[in-house]
């Protein structure tokens, strides 16, 4: 039994003591009057993981996440809200407008200001919504119109960063293409595409895009970045040395790009010069984000500078404190952990229009440390939307029973073996990792669809891996792969058949 796990009572009498929603949402209000802010946050995301249906706890907890400056995350919860649980509760347009104001997204802020006043004529906020509306009606037509095409270039970016950011890479194409339509000079999303391509084994097709963007504005420093992190995954160490030489010499102006700068040479293991951007920034107040302070703490640490490391590393915890473990004096006592440990990246395959990822999520999920974190996320899935496959793969996974019937018509154990046979072979499960298997989806949800009945998951395990190595242009031979999979090779040429016919 835990300490402090049980209450008694005076006469001995043990009572079992199960928190639930209400109790830490009750403790996260009381944190919160004593502006006790990151002890209300973790109070109140207790609170909604045992009551994920309270509509009262997430705009709490969204006020809370404003009162902190995160505004994208305070945004997510009253959408939330407003979409999922209650689209009475007119002050969320209130609070959502405020923080799209904030955020310099005036489009937004002016609709969800309209919308609290049309819903709620004698709100509580009524006064302070008219004069947010009357501070953003003083710039002229032209300037708002203006304004409005910039917010919603930025819009976009930020999405195909979020999709990218959580793995959804098919996704992130597909906006980054339509942004670069829309305005072919802005090299962000250029950029952006680049890394996207290249997470997803499209190596050829990520230099490319990086090559256009160099010749069209030599010297862009975020695409030799790139270009530098890509040569160093690729361990092509004579045109990393070249690249090191270039941006050490670089002298950026703009913060954001000092980071970019600083950042790059630390994960290209170039400490001393990554340091010394980093902690420049850091003298000039620079580093809301998470990310800046796990740099300067891995660049601090491997200069010798530990105290400085572990200073760096409390901001990292305070924001993420999920990350407890990666610290960098920890490096090599730790296992690296795969896109199966993280919540919101499972969400989003679930939330994907395309089946492959949606099937690589529940695959994820399957593997995921607590199920029960990744159900209460705001944005889990929903599960009736889900196809047939799709529902009874995920019902297999939470050990729901299943007619048996249904269960072999839709070849789960098939999907699911053959999937856990690549991870062996191919683990933690990062960017690449997770291509291969969406490739095994791909042809999973083609064979699930015809009529051929072969079912040997080591095969398909083999034939899957040499088909995306030659998409990889890797060398590789079919004796090779039969071995390492432990199946005969005409088995294996039986199984590379099917698999081709299945992708033309």
């Amino acid at each position: 039994m835990r300490k402090n796990s049980k209450l008694r009572e005076k006469k001995g009498k043990v009572i079992s003591f199960l928190p639930t929603g209400e109790y830490y949402y009750t403790k996260g209000l009381k944190a919160l009057r004593k502006r006790e802010l990151p002890k209300a946050k973790k109070y109140l995301s207790r609170a909604m993981d045992l009551d994920p249906l309270e509509p009262m706890i997430a705009c709490q907890l969204a006020f809370v996440e404003t009162e902190l400056g995160n505004y994208e995350q305070s945004n997510g919860l009253l959408h939330f809200v407003l979409e999922d649980l209650d689209p009475r509760i007119s002050e969320c347009h209130y609070f959502l407008a405020n923080n799209y104001a904030y955020m310099g997204m005036f489009k937004e802020a002016l609709k969800h200001a309209k919308q609290y006043l049309e819903q709620d004529e004698r709100g509580e906020f009524r006064e302070a919504a008219e004069d947010l509306l009357e501070l953003i009606a003083l710039d002229s037509d032209e300037e708002l119109e203006e304004l409005y095409e910039q917010e919603d270039l930025i819009t976009m970016q930020e999405e195909a960063r979020y999709l990218l950011e959580g793995g959804s890479f098919e996704q992130a194409i597909e906006r980054l293409e339509a942004i670069i339509e829309k305005h072919p000079d802005f090299w962000s999303a250029h950029n952006n595409l680049a890394l996207a391509h290249f997470y997803l084994g499209n190596i050829e097709t990520a230099h490319a895009v990086l090559d256009g963007v160099l010749e069209k504005s030599p010297g862009n420093l975020h695409a030799l970045c790139n270009l530098a992190v890509f040569t160093y995954y690729e361990k092509q160490y004579g045109l990393l040395k070249q690249l090191v030489e270039v941006l050490k010499k670089i002298q950026p102006l703009m913060s954001d790009q000092q980071f970019k700068l600083g950042a790059t040479l630390a994960l290209i293991g170039q400490y001393e010069p990554a340091y010394r951007w980093l902690k420049k920034l850091h003298k000039r107040g620079f580093g809301d984000d998470p990310a800046f302070y796990y740099w300067l703490s891995y660049s601090a640490y491997f200069t010798g500078r530990e105290e400085a490391a572990r200073n760096a590393w409390k901001y990292v915890l305070k924001e993420n404190p999920e990350k407890e473990g990666l610290e960098p004096w920890n490096i090599g006592k730790r296992k690296p952990e795969g896109l199966e440990h993280h919540p919101a990246s499972i969400v989003n395959r679930l939330n994907s229009e395309y089946e492959e990822e949606r099937l690589l999520g529940i695959f994820l999920f399957s593997l995921a440390e607590d199920q029960k974190q990744v159900m209460s996320h705001p944005d889990f899935c929903e599960i009736e939307s889900l196809a047939f496959r799709e529902k009874i793969y995920l019902a297999d996974v939470l050990g729901m029973p299943i007619d048996s019937k249904l269960k072999a018509e839709a070849r789960i154990d098939l999907a699911h073996e053959t999937a856990l046979i690549l991870m062996k072979h191919f683990q933690p499960i990062g960017a690449e990792e997770a291509g291969l298997l969406m490739l095994w989806f791909t042809i999973y949800s083609e064979v699930a669809n015809g009529s051929s009945r072969m079912k040997n998951p080591l095969a398909f395990a083999a034939a899957t891996e040499y088909v995306w190595r030659k998409f990889r242009d890797e060398k590789t031979s079919q004796a090779l792969l039969a071995e390492k999979y432990g199946i005969a090779l005409s088995t294996l040429r039986k199984y590379l058949k099917l698999v081709r016919e299945q992708l033309e």
